[in-house]
């Protein structure tokens, strides 16, 4: 142990009056000492109170250090946070005695135990200060947090958050996925749990499910209820315990939708038409008349006075074939108007039935190519408001977007969350049906999914991209708009053990 006196140091011009009690040496005895620095510095010690052994407690489940009395915090070795929590552990360290310095001793990490060097100052004798330098031990005792206790029992979860949309489709979720991936929305969650038609987050305190309602209410357009179910009572004290559940409802149009608005809301959002196609899909709606290339964003809040489903979706897209194409002079953004003359994919070489019709494709449509619309001609909607349109308004074929060629394998993939599936039984060959069905489902879903990022670079700025093992050859792959798909925008590559489960996947992930 150092002592090193920091105050009365002696001055050779001093008279000297006395001896040292202890070693006999001339000192100034005007102070009232009778000690001389030299053994007051082997003989006071002023940190006897202090102990030079504690100990911490450490979760070995969640790798979590106890924050006196109950606050659990993650702490990394050697940090600022830890180091807090070791000196407030420490008994001793009172008004007479100044910390002046402290600092960590190097240790195995797994030898469980904590080395601190403090460096304190302390009134050792009347008027006389000095400074001390000692070890304190901390022995790392593992043990297991409240919160890690409660998952083994019945009650895992004090909060949980449904979402659902009543759609025949998982690409919404397939989305939400990488936005929630993205900004690591689900940090605070203790299982993901997926159902038929959503996903079921939970969580140990209810103002996490609080945010995740903020982070869906600000990507998607959502609306949800709150119900609470008692778990316990103290009749003694009044505290309650409760189980809260928000259940969160999507709205059912997604990107690509062919909708019919309500004439109403169509005059009140600037007198856009009322067949339109529900061209983005954030935390509102964005509708694209493809005859005026009018547009209206639609907030959720708004939708859900008079909710109104889609007339179809993305999987009832027919292919057509571009046989001539005269653009028009109105323009809006990256849409140019154009009068189309197109044929049916599957009626090339049965029959001549040729269709005309407008599009918002104008800048990227050539005699010769194939693209993805809706025939409405041959098609039978149970609809009010379809139905309620004047037929000579409605267009025998509606064109979405412009099919292209995949080439090669992809060269990029998508990380994926780990999520607990619905046990179904295996014995039952209806279910095992069922469980068939929907995985040729979901890959139809993730397929259509990955077509899409590829053919839209603004969808893509919500989704990160991680590098793949592109093959010798491999063409690079390109946007709608001819952007191609480079390097730039894809992140460093992932290890196979960071991509979760069904690896199987493409590469990618299931939502």
């Amino acid at each position: 142990m150092n002592y090193t006196p920091i105050s009365h140091q002696q001055n050779s011009n001093q008279v000297a009056t006395v001896l040292c009690c202890n070693c006999g040496t001339p000192m100034d005895g005007s102070g009232g000492l009778v000690m001389c620095y030299e053994c007051i510095k082997l003989t006071c010690d002023i940190t006897t109170n202090i102990p030079r052994e504690a100990h911490i407690s450490f979760c070995r489940n969640c790798e979590r250090f106890l924050q006196p009395p109950t606050q659990w915090v993650h702490c990394q070795l050697e940090s600022r946070e830890l180091l807090a929590i070791c000196l407030k552990r420490l008994k001793g360290l009172t008004k007479d005695i100044r910390l002046v310095d402290a600092s960590f001793i190097w240790t195995e990490p797994h030898s469980r135990r904590i080395k601190v060097k403090l460096t304190v100052q302390g009134e050792a004798m009347p008027n006389t200060i000095i400074q001390q330098t000692f070890e304190v031990e901390y022995v790392v005792i593992a043990m297991q947090c409240a919160d890690c206790a409660k998952s083994y029992t019945t009650h895992t979860w004090r909060a949980a958050v449904q979402i659902r949309q009543k759609v025949p489709h998982k690409r919404t979720f397939l989305y939400l996925e990488q936005l929630i991936l993205k900004y690591n929305a689900h940090v605070d969650t203790i299982s993901i749990q997926e159902s038929t038609d959503g996903l079921d987050f939970f969580y140990n305190q209810k103002n996490h499910a609080v945010k995740m309602i903020d982070f869906l209410n600000s990507v998607v357009p959502i609306k949800f209820k709150k119900s609470e179910e008692l778990i316990s009572q103290d009749t003694h004290t009044g505290a309650s315990t409760f189980k809260f559940t928000y259940s969160v409802e999507i709205a059912p149009i997604c990107r690509d939708d062919l909708v019919v608005l309500p004439k109403k809301l169509a005059r009140s959002m600037g007198d856009i038409g009322q067949f339109v196609i529900c061209s983005k899909v954030s935390n509102s709606l964005q509708f694209l008349d493809p005859t005026t290339l009018k547009t209206c964003d639609l907030p959720a809040s708004i939708y859900y006075r008079d909710p109104f489903m889609s007339l179809a979706e993305a999987s009832q897209l027919v292919e057509f074939i571009i046989l001539d194409v005269e653009p028009t002079t109105i323009t809006k953004g990256k849409h140019v108007l154009a009068d189309v003359q197109l044929a049916r994919a599957s009626d090339l070489g049965v029959n001549d039935q040729v269709y005309y019709t407008k599009t918002h494709l104008g800048a990227i449509l050539h005699p010769g190519d194939s693209a993805m619309g809706y025939f409405i001609a041959n098609s039978n909607y149970n609809s009010d408001l379809f139905d309620s349109l004047k037929q000579e308004y409605v267009p025998d074929v509606v064109l979405v977007k412009k099919q292209y060629a995949r080439r090669g394998n992809r060269h990029w993939k998508l990380k994926r969350m780990a999520k607990e599936h619905k046990d179904i039984d295996a014995g039952n060959d209806y279910s095992s049906r069922q469980q068939k069905q929907e995985m040729e489902r979901a890959e139809r879903d993730y397929e259509l999914f990955l077509q899409g990022l590829e053919e839209d670079a603004e969808l893509r700025q919500g989704v990160n991209m991680y590098k793949s093992k592109a093959e010798a050859g491999d063409e690079p792959e390109y946007d709608e708009y001819g952007n191609e798909i480079n390097l730039d925008e894809l992140l460093d590559e992932l290890d196979d053990m960071d991509l979760g489960e069904d690896e199987d996947m493409e590469e990618g992930n299931e939502f």
